[in-house]
C-alpha cells in the first residue's frame, strides 16, 4: 500500500509504504540465498588475495631490474643508436605538432590533451528513507526532494518518483569530447600512446581573454552559457567549459611548456614499453624533473599502496562472506532477542578472527615461492587470531 502526504513544498514530498512483516520461513529463505552469494564473495577473496601478493612481488623485482638496467641520456635532442632496445631516462618539455582545436567556440590551445567538458541544468532527485515497524509491518517512510543543479550527465527524470514538474530533456544539444594530440615528444623523442595516456593532470582552461563565439552564446567566468540568463538558468540550459592537459608550447597565458620525466625503451626515436624478465611491462612518465632514484622510488610506493589496499579489500570480501554464511544462526534465534543479539556479537567477532587468520594464511601462500622465510613468518602469525579469540574464552568450572 502507499499513503503521499505533501510538505507544502512543490519540489518534496513524502511516501510512506508498507508491506506484511516476513514470516520466518521467508526470512530463512532470504538468507539461504545471503550464504550462497556469502560462498562466493569468501572464494573470491582468497584469488585477490592470492594473486595480489605474486603482483606486488613480481612488480617490486622488476623496478629494481630497471633500476639496474636503465641509462640516464645525456642529451634528449639527439638519439643515439648505442641505446637501441635498451631502458632510458629522460626529462624535457612536451611539445606537440600542432595545436589542438575547437572551432565551436573559436579555442585553440598547444598542448596534449583539450577537454570540453558539457554540463547541462537538470533536475536532480534525492531519496532519505526510514524504516520501522508499526502493528505487525514493516512501513518505509521516504522523503523526496529534488532540486536544479549543472550536470555533465543526463538525469532520467522518467526515473523520478514525481516526474510531473521535474522533467528533464532526453539529450544535450552540445557534446563533451576529449581531443589527443597525434604527435606527443619529449626533445627527439615520441612518446607512445601508453605514456601519452599517463598525461592527465588536466587543469581548467581560462576564457577571460576570449569574445562569446555565438550570439546564442554568453561568456561568463571561465564558462560559456547556452542560456538567455546565465544568472538564472533555467531547466536545460548549457555550460561549455575547458580543461587542458600537458601544456606543450609556451603561452602568453598559461605559461611555460610542461616538463615530463620519462622512462622508456628506445625504439629508434619512440619511448615504448620495456618488457622486465619478470614479466612486468615498465614504461613511466611523471610531471616535472626527477633523478633515476626518484621514479623508481615513487614507483615502489606506489606499488606498496595499491598491494595495501587491495590486502583491505580481501580481507574485508572475506568477513563479508563468512558474515553472510554464518547468518543463518542468527535468523534461526530471531525469536529470542537477548540470544540473538548476543550470539550476533559472537558471530562478528568470529567472522573477524577467522578472516584475519585466513587472510594472512592466504597472503603467506603468496609469498612462499619468492621469499620463503618471510612465509613461513606470516603463517605462524596468522594462528594469532585465533588464539587471542580461545584466550578469551572463559575456562570451565572445575567439578
Amino acid at each position: 500500500s502507499q499513503q503521499f502526504s505533501d510538505t507544502g513544498s512543490r519540489k518534496e514530498h513524502v511516501k510512506i509504504t508498507s508491506e506484511p512483516k516476513p514470516g520466518f520461513l521467508e526470512r530463512l529463505s532470504e538468507t539461504s540465498g545471503g550464504m550462497l552469494m556469502g560462498l562466493v564473495t569468501f572464494l573470491l577473496s582468497f584469488y585477490l588475495l592470492f594473486t595480489n601478493e605474486g603482483r606486488a612481488l613480481r612488480t617490486a623485482k622488476s623496478l629494481d631490474e630497471g633500476l639496474s638496467l636503465v641509462i640516464p641520456l645525456d642529451s634528449i635532442h639527439s638519439v643515439s643508436q648505442q641505446n637501441e632496445g635498451r631502458l632510458v631516462h629522460l626529462a624535457g618539455a612536451l611539445s606537440t605538432s600542432k595545436p589542438l582545436f575547437d572551432p565551436s567556440y573559436g579555442l585553440s590551445i598547444q598542448a596534449v590533451k583539450l577537454k570540453r567538458n558539457v554540463e547541462m541544468y537538470q533536475w536532480v532527485e534525492y531519496e532519505d528513507s526510514k524504516e520501522y515497524e508499526e502493528n505487525g509491518e514493516i512501513k518505509k517512510e521516504t522523503k523526496y526532494s529534488y532540486n536544479t543543479e549543472w550536470k555533465s550527465e543526463v538525469v532520467n527524470s522518467r526515473n523520478f518518483d514525481r516526474e510531473i514538474g521535474h522533467k528533464n530533456p532526453s539529450a544535450m544539444a552540445v557534446e563533451s569530447f576529449t581531443a589527443v594530440s597525434p604527435n606527443v615528444q619529449v626533445g627527439s623523442f615520441v612518446l607512445s600512446k601508453g605514456l601519452v595516456d599517463k598525461i592527465d593532470d588536466f587543469k581548467q582552461l581560462s576564457l577571460s581573454h576570449l569574445e562569446d563565439p555565438h550570439a546564442d552564446v554568453t561568456r561568463g567566468g571561465d564558462y560559456f552559457y547556452h542560456s538567455e540568463n546565465p544568472r538564472r538558468p533555467e531547466v536545460g540550459d548549457l555550460r561549455v567549459s575547458f580543461f587542458y592537459a600537458g601544456l606543450s608550447g609556451d603561452d602568453p597565458h598559461l605559461g611555460p611548456a610542461d616538463k615530463v620525466t620519462v622512462i622508456a625503451r628506445q625504439r629508434g626515436d619512440e619511448l615504448v614499453p620495456y618488457h622486465t624478465k619478470s614479466g612486468d611491462v615498465l614504461q613511466i612518465l611523471y610531471p616535472g624533473e626527477l633523478s633515476v632514484e626518484e621514479v623508481f622510488q615513487k614507483e615502489h610506493e606506489s606499488n606498496t599502496m595499491k598491494t595495501w589496499a587491495l590486502r583491505a579489500a580481501g580481507w574485508l570480501a572475506m568477513f563479508v562472506g563468512i558474515s553472510l554464511m554464518t547468518r543463518i544462526f542468527y535468523t534461526l534465534l530471531d525469536w529470542f532477542p537477548v540470544v540473538r543479539d548476543l550470539v550476533n556479537i559472537g558471530l562478528k567477532a568470529f567472522a573477524f578472527c577467522l578472516a584475519s587468520s585466513l587472510s594472512l594464511l592466504t597472503i603467506s601462500i603468496g609469498w612462499l615461492f619468492y621469499r620463503p622465510l618471510w612465509a613461513l613468518l606470516i603463517a605462524l602469525l596468522s594462528v594469532v587470531p585465533i588464539v587471542v579469540a580461545k584466550s578469551r574464552v572463559p575456562p570451565k568450572k572445575q567439578q
